[in-house]
């Protein structure tokens, strides 16, 4: 009888529909919430300005726009300075580009109300003329600005070189003269010239801390010597290597210029035999770095392994050296032999030849060498092991592609990795070749 009057009272329950199902959740969700939060009631347009700022300020550009429509409050905050004293620009062709475009009509609003409050500004563009020459209006619009850092990033190579260097000369001196406190600047692959260098330091010699111009063709050896003469706070420097010179090493260190940070150097050759490379004499190298002893120099190496011959034949004071090409046993043998400084070396290809011998000279040599990567090398598994244990702890960074590790007599793959650990005082293995 139980079971039957149980089976009587289900049969006729009357089943909730789903939309009260849902206020009853609702109606729980908002009373657990209001007890354990007494200001949960509250409307989203109370919320101070300050909150809302810091909202905005970890929304995307589309989305904070969007925001900005919530209510009148929020719009106001939308349009406060110091949500756009940084900003990018995103400029791309559709049909082309993988990049979201930003919108012109928000690109336009930008330049009316907030040109003057920009400080931190920079640009993606990709590979099309018509998003570099984009660009350029852009910047030749920017007149009540005063900007701080400037940066023009190509995702792909032609982009602002494509440009005529008079439009491109002309926008960037609306913002060179305008601004009268740079301090960063990151114009690579560009056709900048050396009159918009006089016009940068003319107007920004005293606030300049950081110039990268690397792959700017247009420039010569002359108009980076007028930066380093003139802006004597420059503390970070990015160029190619032939327009570095011996008279620039010298003016980076004269007593009126601070300590100069990083200097980068990229090595490009795009065809082998067609670049004469010259030699930086070692007594400018020296004046260097007694100016600036904890400076950092990175050099980019992308040669063929016959264009190597005027590096390294005496001292060099280079701290961190990356070959994108093959190099040869004798260029790492000269390294080794006369790169005392050497802080990080990463060899991307060398050949058939075991580098045994090279990589112990280095190691015996090299006494701030802190970190290595070899990959498509050969050493072999008892080179190695000498090499890390002449290093010892101090590497911190071992990045070795198993394929590059010769088994030999004494040493097994399995065994290599225990005693490179043990040397190294971490646990230690090889890096794999990806299989997908």
């Amino acid at each position: 009888m139980k079971r039957a009057r149980q089976k009587v009272m289900v049969e006729h329950a009357v089943p909730q529909t789903s939309q009260e199902n849902k206020k009853q959740k609702t109606c729980l969700y908002e009373s657990a919430f209001s007890e354990s939060d007494p200001h949960a009631s509250i409307d989203w347009g109370s919320l101070p300005h300050h909150v809302i700022l810091r909202i905005f300020q970890f929304l995307p550009l589309v989305d904070r726009a969007r925001a900005s429509s919530v209510c009148r409050r929020w719009n106001e905050v939308f349009h406060i300075p110091d949500l756009w004293r940084r900003f990018e620009f995103e400029l791309s062709q559709p049909a082309t580009s993988y990049l979201k475009s930003t919108h012109p009509d928000l690109i336009q609003q930008i330049i009316k109300r907030h040109a003057d409050h920009l400080q931190y500004v920079s640009f993606k563009v990709d590979s099309s003329t018509e998003s570099a020459e984009a660009a350029c209006n852009i910047l030749s619009q920017l007149v009540n600005c005063s900007i701080k850092t400037l940066g023009l990033i190509s995702t792909a190579k032609p982009s602002f070189m494509n440009v005529s260097k008079a439009h491109f000369a002309s926008a960037l001196t609306v913002v060179f003269v305008n601004s009268k406190s740079l301090s960063s600047i990151k114009i690579d692959d560009t056709p900048l010239d050396d009159p918009s260098l006089k016009v940068l330091v003319a107007n920004n010699s005293d606030t300049l801390k950081l110039l990268k111009m690397s792959s700017c063709p247009h420039v010569s050896p002359a108009g980076v010597l007028c930066v380093a003469d003139q802006c004597h706070g420059l503390k970070e420097l990015a160029l190619n290597y032939y327009i570095l010179s011996d008279e620039l090493l010298l003016a980076l260190s004269s007593e009126k210029h601070v300590d100069l940070e990083h200097l980068r150097i990229d090595v490009v050759s795009e065809n082998p035999g067609q670049v004469e490379f010259h030699t930086i004499k070692k007594q400018s190298w020296d004046a260097f770095v007694k100016h600036s002893p904890k400076v950092n120099i990175v050099m980019y190496f992308f040669l063929y392994e016959e264009e190597f011959d005027a590096f390294f034949r005496e001292e060099t004071p280079v701290t961190h050296l990356y070959f994108g090409r093959a190099v040869s046993k004798a260029m790492l043998g000269r390294i080794g032999l006369n790169c005392p400084r050497l802080i990080e070396l990463v060899v991307c290809a060398n050949g058939l030849q075991p580098l045994d011998d090279e990589l112990i000279q280095i190691a015996q040599r090299c006494k701030n060498l802190t970190a290595m990567g070899l990959g498509e090398c050969e050493v072999t598994c008892r080179g190695f092991i000498e090499f890390v244990k002449m290093c010892g702890g101090r590497l911190t960074q071992l990045s070795i592609m198993e394929e590059v590790l010769i088994p030999d007599n004494d040493y097994s793959l399995d065994r290599l990795h225990l005693e490179v650990s043990k040397h190294l005082g971490r646990m230690w293995f090889p890096d794999m070749m990806p299989t997908w």
